[in-house]
């Protein structure tokens, strides 16, 4: 790719963002940049969407926002535009223009598109949506939000620089009937000094069927045919391609993905964190794991987040299991496990349904409540408690858009997002911190106001992820403060 011109020397004026130098991979973008105001105000009913990722869950996410009918697909990206995965969007939209490189998306068709859905790989997300904000474009992004620490407080920083902008991160249940829920009892005094919070999500992973002895990383294979893999790579270090990062299997290695915590966390705690006002914790401790290793993902993990006490509200324990011989203790009068029919489905085929369905388990002082995954609701257990409690539980309102209307709805100007980044970037957070402590396989204390582990030198390193941005991705990582125009 040729050097090209600082990408945003000719940023529409109302649009501020990153100034970023002049380097490979890095383009100018379009003399006008259309603003959520002017979006607004022109009332349309649609919003112009350039994706980024068409297949596996980004076909998901495709067909879920075809199905609003609020989008004109101006755009589509993917690495792999010719693999079996990406055809059935692509011959939905045979005439709509294509890109293998996120970079030149903005660079040649920023002109083309308002909003970017983004349904990419874990440690990619970064520089998708730190360029889509720099651009001016609203941005709609997979969960979990970022692979390190410090790419969801850059994030978070270049959001609230852009308010005008849009952001949503993708855990659909923040739209649906838990999200309201948790709010209307919460508000009612019924969720009240909640002090435990046990989640659990057991279900079968990639990596179980993994050699946790192996050592080294997977051997070189022949590269598909037309696939962009220094693109896919991104400020990763060089990693020779492998089918076994591919198609999913990316979320298996600590280098590309966040495991199971940040792959069902995000759908399973969301609620708790922001309800509560939890923060980030001051302890994050491994308790137990099988199969640890310096490569992928640990067989099985129970992970303890400590929170401190905030407005009058106590501190919190949230304990974490996953893994299949890994159950969680369960209280009595907890009842069957059900099963969220809703929750979308992964390209893995079918696995064992697992003995317990993710979920989570909320302990008060006076109360305990049983909830899934996504958008199910919570139940007080016992159910001779809930009898009970029943003639004072508030009337919950129903969600006025699901999680994709929301997001164009706030490209228009009409709603909020009910997942921002400066929501989901903070529970992000937490789950980089609980990744850390699975690779170390220890104890460690964190300071929320420092952002930085008091015990542990190497953890620190690992707030950035380790290792610096290959050469050329830097830019990405420049503090948006010290960036603006």
């Amino acid at each position: 790719m040729t050097s090209r011109r600082n990408f945003l020397k000719t940023m529409s004026a109302g649009v501020a963002g990153l100034a970023l130098s002049s380097v490979p991979g890095i383009a100018s973008a379009a003399p006008h940049l259309m603003t959520s105001r002017e979006t607004a105000e022109t009332k349309r009913d649609k919003v112009k969407v350039a994706f980024i990722g068409i297949g596996n869950r980004g076909e998901q996410d495709f067909d879920d926002f075809l199905r609003t009918g609020m989008v004109e697909v101006t755009a589509l990206c993917d690495v792999d535009l010719d693999g079996k995965q990406c055809q059935k969007v692509l011959k939905q939209y045979p005439n709509v223009k294509r890109y293998r490189d996120f970079r030149e998306l903005f660079e040649k068709g920023a002109n083309l598109f308002e909003a970017v859905v983004a349904a990419v790989p874990d440690h990619i997300h970064f520089p998708i949506a730190m360029m889509a904000l720099a651009h001016g474009k609203h941005i709609y992004l997979e969960k979990p939000m970022t692979r390190t620490f410090l790419e969801a407080e850059l994030l978070m920083e270049m959001a609230r620089r852009h308010p005008e902008l849009a952001t949503q991160v993708g855990n659909q249940g923040h739209s649906e009937a838990n999200y309201f829920q948790f709010k209307a009892w919460q508000e009612a005094g019924i969720i009240k000094d909640v002090t435990a919070v046990t989640a659990h999500m057991n279900n079968s992973r990639r990596w179980h069927r993994f050699d946790p002895n192996i050592k080294h990383l997977p051997e070189a294979e022949p590269l598909p045919a037309g696939m962009n893999w220094e693109t896919w790579l991104g400020a990763a270090q060089w990693h020779d391609y492998s089918a076994k990062y591919h198609q999913g299997e990316w979320r298996s290695w600590y280098d590309f993905g966040m495991g199971a915590l940040g792959d069902w966390g995000a759908h399973i705690l969301d609620t708790v964190h922001e309800f509560l006002n939890l923060g980030l914790p001051y302890e994050v401790t491994l308790l137990n794991q099988k199969a640890h290793n310096d490569f992928f993902f640990p067989y099985s993990s129970t992970i303890l987040f400590r929170f401190g006490p905030r407005a009058g509200m106590p501190p919190v324990d949230i304990t974490w299991y996953d893994g299949l011989d890994n159950l969680p203790p369960l209280p009595d009068g907890y009842g069957g496990s059900e099963y969220n029919a809703n929750i979308p489905s992964t390209n893995q085929g079918e696995t064992p349904r697992a003995q317990l369905n993710p979920g989570k388990i909320i302990y008060s002082r006076d109360l305990i409540f049983k909830g899934g995954s996504h958008g199910s609701t919570l139940s007080i257990i016992p159910e001779e408690r809930a009898r009970e409690m029943a003639s004072r539980l508030p009337e919950v309102p129903k969600s006025p858009s699901n999680h994709q209307e929301n997001f164009l709805l706030a490209c228009m100007g009409r709603e909020k997002t009910r997942s921002p980044f400066e929501i989901n970037g903070v529970l992000s957070q937490v789950f980089c911190l609980g990744v850390i402590a699975q690779r170390l396989n220890t104890q460690l204390f964190f300071d929320p106001r420092t952002k930085q582990f008091t015990n542990n030198a190497f953890a620190n390193a690992l707030l950035a992820g380790g290792l610096p941005p290959r050469k050329g991705w830097e830019v990405f990582y420049r503090t948006p403060s010290s960036l603006l125009l």
